[in-house]
């Protein structure tokens, strides 16, 4: 592991619980604890997985004089979704976007009574930052918080954290609120990266590892590394930034086009205004050149991100895998990526390049796993 790997206020639980831990976007960070990916992966399917997301930036934008609309107007010059619209208590997926349409960075933006709190990717938090002063300096404040992130996963989240915070228990998907976990400051949102029901819990550093090792008192909840938060995310059809989006791909090739609201879309009250703009909106309404897919090879053998795919055994490359496992739900492999948009059709068969073989895939409509998600 690199000597100047970062470390996480979790950083000696995972060690406490045997980890093997590897270095991720400049920190070190269990990839798996000792019962292994697969195991990790099917227990926060059927019951909850606690994971350590400290890596990932949480900034804190505080309104300047004209308030939260002001804010909220401002921020809708740099992502294309409904920011002045989000009620104080509920937060949203969105995406900053370059001016050719691409994906600078995908986010969450949660509403508070009196401000805006954006939980953005570990590998871009810095660029994100950076980006931010640069178009919102003198409109608010914009303040990096230190804090510590868990993320809670699983069909038994919600007993488990409700028996430190019972009022948890209520909220439903995409719900912010605050609440006391022994007896620190803890802001808690219903949101996850793995299609299950869940929450993410961001509290003060010191607090983190009590905080921690009282969930994991819960016999429903073990811990979870890196390896099943990436199999977890894949089955559920959720894209990784760098790999599925970036800036070479537009929202609506990767079938975000849903996080845009009809408020920010043409003939919306605030259409546009927003980097790529006509780019986006353009395809929107028409079609995009690709779009991304499920892809299922027919075979046991995996298809990695960065294999070609071919429309004939014998064709050109018409496409690409930008990510792909196995399943250990559907017990398969599985995998995502783009092709031509005549070639997206559920059910059209393709063949994938690897080792030197071409491999038959279908393609699928995702999620390969259905989500689950608490919506009322």
């Amino acid at each position: 592991m690199p000597l100047d790997a970062s470390s996480t206020p979790l950083h000696a639980l995972h060690l406490r619980h045997g980890a093997r831990m590897v270095p991720f976007a400049g920190y070190a960070l269990p990839l798996h604890y000792p019962a292994g990916l697969i195991a990790e992966h099917l227990h926060t399917r059927k019951a909850a997985g606690l994971f350590d997301v400290s890596h990932m930036g949480q900034i804190r934008l505080n309104p300047g004089p004209g308030g939260m609309a002001d804010l909220a107007r401002a921020l809708e010059t740099l992502l294309p979704i409904d920011v002045l619209g989000l009620a104080p208590g509920r937060q949203r997926y969105g995406f900053l976007t370059d001016e050719t349409g691409g994906i600078l960075d995908d986010l969450m933006v949660a509403r508070l009574d009196d401000s805006l709190i954006l939980v953005v990717n570990a590998a871009n938090k810095l660029a994100d930052e950076a980006y931010l002063r640069a178009h919102l300096t003198g409109l608010c404040e914009i303040a990096v918080l230190p804090r510590a992130l868990l993320a809670l996963q699983g069909p038994l989240a919600e007993k488990a954290l409700a028996r430190l915070a019972p009022e948890t228990a209520a909220m439903r998907f995409l719900d912010v609120k605050w609440v006391d976990l022994l007896g620190a400051s803890a802001l808690v949102s219903r949101s996850g990266y793995t299609g299950e029901d869940g929450f993410e819990i961001s509290l003060p550093e010191d607090a983190a590892d009590a905080v921690a090792e009282a969930l994991l008192q819960d016999e429903d909840v073990e811990p979870v590394g890196l390896g099943a938060r990436d199999s977890l995310r894949l089955e559920a059809g959720l894209c990784l930034h760098g790999t599925d989006i970036d800036p070479a791909t537009s929202p609506v090739e990767a079938g975000l086009t849903w996080a845009i609201q009809p408020v920010r879309r043409k003939g919306g009250a605030r259409a546009g205004g927003f980097p790529g703009a006509t780019r986006i909106l353009g395809e929107i309404g028409d079609c995009p050149a690709s779009r991304r897919v499920g892809l299922l090879p027919e075979g046991p053998t995996p298809i990695r991100g960065g294999a070609a795919l071919v429309a004939e055994e014998a064709g050109e490359a018409i496409g690409r895998v930008t990510s792909g496992g196995f399943s250990p739900v559907l017990k398969a492999p599985i995998a995502m990526g783009y092709v031509p948009a005549a070639l997206s059709t559920p059910g059209t068969r393709l063949f994938a390049e690897v080792r030197g073989r071409r491999l038959p895939v279908s393609v699928v409509t995702l999620p390969f796993v259905p989500a689950r998600f608490k919506r009322s």
